[in-house]
């Protein structure tokens, strides 16, 4: 018993799990970063980083930067937006400026003013040249 805490002493996976709350009527001013996931309700002036989920209500508003695993939005953002995994889009999303992400689901109604790369699709110039120069080989 008395092992096991000797051996995790220092090293918390607790807040990994844990889902913070920012709740209507709150206003951050400043970067946050944590482990766990994020539900927003209310604004977030600043940069945001996690390697949990973030969930923006329809309430909520951030303007800055966020980084993250997955996002699920129904609220509002303007900055640049990193994520790993799905970005989702419900239709009171209202999403402006950059976004990369591994993939992106868009709902009827949301509004998506955004220059958007999406990661795994990109492909590169040189790799389509090449293609090119086959192909016209072959008909040669």
């Amino acid at each position: 018993m008395f092992s096991e805490s000797k051996k995790n002493r220092g090293v918390s996976t607790e807040g990994a799990k844990e889902q913070n709350k920012i709740s209507q009527g709150t206003t951050i001013t400043g970067n946050i970063e944590g482990k766990g996931s994020f539900r927003i309700e209310g604004r977030i002036e600043g940069n945001l980083k996690t390697s949990g989920k973030v969930v923006v209500g329809k309430t909520g508003f951030v303007n800055g930067e966020i980084e993250c695993d997955s996002a699920d939005f129904e609220g509002k953002f303007s900055g640049k937006m990193v994520v790993k995994e799905t970005l989702s889009l419900k239709s009171t999303a209202f999403i402006e400026g950059e976004v990369i992400t591994g993939n992106l689901q868009v709902d009827h109604g949301a509004t998506f003013n955004s220059t958007c790369v999406m990661k795994g699709s990109v492909k590169t110039l040189e790799d389509d040249g090449k293609r090119g120069k086959r192909k016209k080989e072959r008909i040669a």
